[in-house]
């Protein structure tokens, strides 16, 4: 498993009944975690002292109980800067689990030794965006949330990227990758983070199961004559670690050579030292 075991601002403090314990910086959230299936003793003084505490519904959804946190507050990521904010669905803007595949792909970037070009779709609030951009590449940034891209945009120049090589795009993913193919645009690496269920700006359906390996397929013909890095995120139980070394190494190791490995991902929890899983990714690389 990889673990994204770096932050000072963010730490997964304990997990019990469902739930996780965690802190953002200063602020204490309490929110719900469909991998947390075990009850455990809850001793973290913290579980009684919670800033925001998100309460799933029987129904489907829910809603955030809130006890003194702002609306909008920052962490930081050794040089990145990200502006947090409270979703009705749970969410914070930001998932702290990817800082693994941002440390990686950040590396590749900075030893190419050459201008380096990054395609991130699905691309949500730019973490992968900004650490990217971070490192030294020119990025384009494709969401089909008019919203989450200005967030990403706030990122950035919270981050000191105001002025980086960013270009910043509200499309559907899979018409944008189309038109870029039409167009003989290339870049050197290429970043998707795909929800398992989504609708494009016009209603396009995206459901991962049937599209992400026609999509990679597709994706893979932007890859230019000396790429770098292709990596796949996924957070859909049944796409496992093998499934997208399957996928990786038929749509692209097959046509570019190069390594292919995957793993699960995780977060390790301060309380007992286990790593609470968040997911999976597939990395394939020239090296």
């Amino acid at each position: 498993m990889w673990i994204a075991d770096n932050w000072k601002d963010y730490e997964v403090l304990d997990t019990s009944c469902g739930e996780k314990l965690e802190r953002w910086g200063r602020y204490i959230l309490l929110r719900p975690d469909p991998q947390v299936i075990w009850n455990t003793k809850k001793e973290r003084k913290e579980w009684k002292h919670l800033n925001g505490h998100y309460h799933r519904s029987s129904k489907g959804g829910g809603e955030w109980e809130f006890f003194d946190l702002p609306q909008e507050w920052s962490i930081h990521y050794h040089s990145l800067t990200f502006h947090l904010k409270p979703f009705s669905f749970k969410h914070t803007g930001l998932f702290p689990e990817q800082a693994v595949n941002w440390d990686w792909f950040s590396d590749l970037i900075q030893k190419a030794g050459r201008p380096v070009k990054v395609l991130n779709l699905f691309a949500y609030t730019g973490g992968a965006t900004i650490s990217a951009a971070k490192a030294g590449a020119s990025v384009t940034h494709v969401d089909a949330s008019k919203g989450m891209v200005a967030w990403a945009k706030e990122n950035a120049a919270a981050s000191g990227l105001a002025n980086a090589p960013i270009r910043y795009l509200v499309d559907d993913c899979v018409k944008f990758v189309e038109r870029e193919l039409r167009r003989g645009n290339t870049y050197d690496g290429i970043i998707m983070d795909p929800p398992s269920y989504g609708r494009g700006p016009k209603g396009e359906i995206w459901k991962i199961e049937d599209s992400i390996y026609p999509f990679i397929e597709l994706t893979e013909k932007l890859l230019s004559d000396k790429p770098l890095f292709f990596l796949v995120n996924s957070y859909t139980t049944g796409l496992q670690p093998a499934v997208l070394t399957y996928m990786l190494n038929t749509a692209v190791a097959r046509r570019r050579g190069g390594h292919v490995v995957s793993s699960e991902i995780g977060l390790p929890v301060s309380a007992n030292g286990l790593v609470l899983p968040c997911g999976a990714s597939g990395r394939w690389s020239s090296l």
